[in-house]
């Protein structure tokens, strides 16, 4: 079946800028890596974003596809580029036309970046103990607080901020802050294990000014309930793309490496672990494509964005990204068991391949946090939900 054009696009793009440059991608080197903006220079970049605001407008079943296929040559390179689809889906469907006519119309154009700005040290995985604030200023509003991780925000065009209003200790905003705004000070780039050629910061604001029409509608936390939906599945996907690799360089290893005077390629229980390997492969690529057209369906709909308030997280993205996560692990180790000594040095590529999966059941929710989630969303009946 002949490959549709955007994904022969995205596989030549990951031949000539990530396949092959390992090292390089693994190195931490300074961010943002110029092959991004070869990247955007594809046409490719947000390719989300609808296209009155100048995207593709492509749906998160493409999507699916294209964070694979990047993700098999460097998954760091695919987070990189997806990420901001957390960032402007929030903004496209809460923000108001003047926003997004502001904001959404140059990203596209510029083929740049955005943020989001959400966790915090203390809280760590319980949102709604932030200590971030919003505070009413006449007609602006004043964000001060620290946010612990944040991919893309140096470099971003804007940044959406998820903060507690301080005039309503349970209330929560999210709003639109143009990286350029006086008062956010990048206070670090962590030094990840995995997916290096990305960047994630931790970031200090204060007394940051926005006019108050910045602040999305709806409650800041749902908000970015809704946002996570389509991040989540496409973190899965990049598990996908991982996987897919390891399998390939086994292969490629089995060729040479010899056991007991056969190459390894013949023997039975290298076989076999390629085998389940493969089957694993096949229903990380059914799920996620199956949870992509589930968020597709809601977004087609003329009232998405209120269906997706709604609705919030979607099982689909949770169980998804769980189940992709946990297996993508299992091959992803196994796999390294197989290289032996080899496998536990940097020589080997497989190392890397593993520190980067590790990250799918850890960003966005590690598996405790969204198996709490699935159990009381989606196990309690409803009558015994709290």
């Amino acid at each position: 079946m002949k490959q549709p054009e955007y994904l022969r696009t995205v596989q030549g793009f990951a031949r000539r800028e990530l396949l092959g440059k390992d090292a390089y991608l693994d190195s931490l080197a300074e961010a943002p890596l110029p092959l991004y903006r070869r990247f955007a220079d594809t046409g490719l970049a947000n390719w989300w974003t609808p296209k009155e605001f100048g995207g593709l407008g492509m749906g998160l079943e493409e999507g699916v596809r294209i964070a694979a296929e990047l993700a098999y040559s460097d998954a760091g390179a695919a987070f990189t580029l997806f990420i901001p689809v957390l960032t402007t889906s929030m903004v496209q469907w809460y923000g108001s036309e003047e926003l997004k006519e502001r904001h959404l119309k140059p990203l596209v154009a510029g083929g740049g970046f955005a943020a989001t700005l959400g966790s915090e040290h203390a809280a760590g995985s319980e949102l709604a103990r932030i200590t971030t604030t919003a505070r009413r200023e006449g007609d602006a509003v004043v964000l001060d607080g620290q946010k612990a991780f944040s991919t893309n925000t140096d470099f971003a065009d804007f940044l959406v901020v998820v903060a507690r209003a301080q005039d309503d200790p349970s209330g929560y905003l999210a709003v639109l802050v143009p990286r350029d705004t006086p008062g956010i000070a990048v206070d670090k780039r962590w030094d990840v294990i995995g997916l290096r050629s990305s960047a994630t910061y931790q970031v200090s604001l204060s007394g940051v000014r926005v006019p108050a029409g910045n602040v999305l509608r709806g409650n800041g936390l749902r908000l970015l309930e809704v946002g996570l939906n389509a991040s989540r599945i496409l973190i899965a996907a990049t598990a996908l793309g991982i996987a897919r690799r390891v399998r390939d360089v086994c292969m490629e290893y089995a060729k040479t490496k010899s056991v007991k005077g056969a190459p390894l390629i013949a023997n039975a229980v290298f076989a076999a672990r390629l085998g389940q390997f493969e089957m694993q492969i096949e229903v990380m690529a059914n799920q996620c494509l199956a949870a992509a057209r589930a968020y597709d369906e809601i977004a087609a709909r003329p009232d998405a964005g209120e269906e997706f308030l709604r609705v919030g997280t979607l099982k689909q993205a949770l169980t998804t990204k769980m189940f992709c996560g946990q297996t993508g692990w299992r091959i992803a180790s196994t796999a390294s068991e197989m290289f032996g000594g080899l496998g536990y040095t940097h020589d080997a590529v497989i190392g890397k391949l593993l520190r980067d999966m590790r990250y799918v059941s850890i960003v966005e929710g590690g598996d405790d946090v969204l198996r709490d989630l699935v159990f009381s969303r989606y196990v309690v009946p409803v009558s015994k939900r709290s």
